[in-house]
């Protein structure tokens, strides 16, 4: 497909993060590599599908508006939900062949989106800042012969430009994602280049730019910011599977005056925030591991707009661990043990409050 090479590199990139992200989340790896592009419509599009699949809808906001569409076999959506659940290999294999999809599935295959949702935010926001905020929309099933397309489901008519990408884990044989972006859409996220025109030619000079004005936050943004950072119960998180250590992390919290909400890394995040205006979250473990790493992805999957600082906190690291923490969202780094004032120092300063 001619033309659209700068969406073209800031896709690849989105979906190689997701897929290193997304495997981390799984304990597995992931490789999410574009392999095509094309020009199609949605009649084109699906009728030439042969088996079911999940669409999900994501929404551009602020200055570039419009939706694109993420499209995943249901046999991968599957697959990757039920490897995220900790499915046994053998239920995973019979899910698959008879495309058995239930609501722990859906749930989970949710927080997979967010994750990719989170890496093509990072990206996009990185290429075209103050431009464009990527938010997730619900998912839909599709099943060819059964399903039947009407001018708005699973998608609205149009001309796509349609990037297809392999998708690769161990020990599995997985098929493709697809992304689908409306060419209005395309064109504001890569605007086509455009030939001078006669005058300018002749007169060999470029014609007046006027100045950019100062980038401005909607006020739809500001009003997310302020439902994620205001809403609930100021609280602190502490993640840890010791016993030991998780007491010792929470009794150093005693100051604060928030309420202070435990669990172990296989807590379910979304949980422990709801209700909550989280200020700060701490996470330990022996080594600074992949599982430490995973956790800090949920929760900046879960909290896109405004991620509440994370301190990670471990007895062994490693220069690669030290970097990879720094990467996906840890504030500070911790070698255990942490005596009570040092880390009531660093809670004073992430949450801002006076000594």
């Amino acid at each position: 497909m001619d033309g659209y090479t700068t969406l073209h590199e800031m896709l690849e990139s989105a979906l190689k993060q997701a897929g290193e992200e997304s495997g981390m989340l799984l304990g597995q790896e992931l490789s999410v590599t574009l392999s095509d592009s094309l020009k199609t419509t949605k009649k084109t599009y699906f009728g030439d599908l042969d088996d079911a699949c999940f669409v999900i809808g994501v929404e551009s906001r602020e200055t570039y508006t419009g939706q694109f569409y993420l499209v995943f076999s249901l046999r991968d959506a599957i697959v990757m939900s039920s490897t995220l659940l900790g499915i046994p290999p053998a239920r995973i294999q019979e899910k698959k062949r008879l495309c058995i999809i239930e609501n722990d599935d859906i749930d989970a295959f949710s927080e997979i989106a967010n994750m990719i949702n989170g890496s093509f935010n990072t990206v996009f926001q990185g290429s075209l800042p103050n431009k464009v905020h990527l938010k997730l929309l619900s998912q839909k099933k599709f099943i060819p012969d059964v399903d039947q397309l009407t001018d708005e489901e699973p998608l609205p008519e149009g001309e796509f430009l349609m990037f297809r990408s392999k998708l690769e884990m161990s020990d599995q044989e997985l098929n493709h994602l697809d992304v689908l972006i409306p060419v209005e859409l395309g064109n504001q996220f890569d605007p086509p280049a455009e030939a001078p025109g006669v005058e300018e030619e002749a007169a060999g000079e470029p014609p007046a730019v006027a100045p950019a004005a100062p980038p401005i936050e909607s006020e739809d943004l500001a009003e997310r910011k302020a439902v994620a950072t205001d809403a609930g119960t100021d609280s602190i998180v502490v993640l840890e599977d010791d016993e030991y250590e998780r007491q010792h992390m929470i009794g150093a919290m005693g100051f604060t005056g928030y309420e202070v909400v435990e669990g172990t890394l296989n807590a379910d995040i979304k949980e422990l925030f709801s209700g909550r205006n989280v200020r700060l979250v701490l996470i330990g473990s022996m080594d600074a591991d992949d599982r430490e790493l995973a956790v800090c992805i949920k929760i900046n999957a879960i909290r896109q707009d405004a991620p509440p600082p994370i301190i990670m906190s471990a007895q062994r690291w490693t220069r690669t661990a030290v970097l990879k923490a720094l990467k996906y969202g840890a504030r500070d780094i911790i070698i255990k043990p942490c005596g009570e004032d040092e880390l009531a120092s660093k809670v004073r300063r992430f949450c801002k409050l006076s000594a």
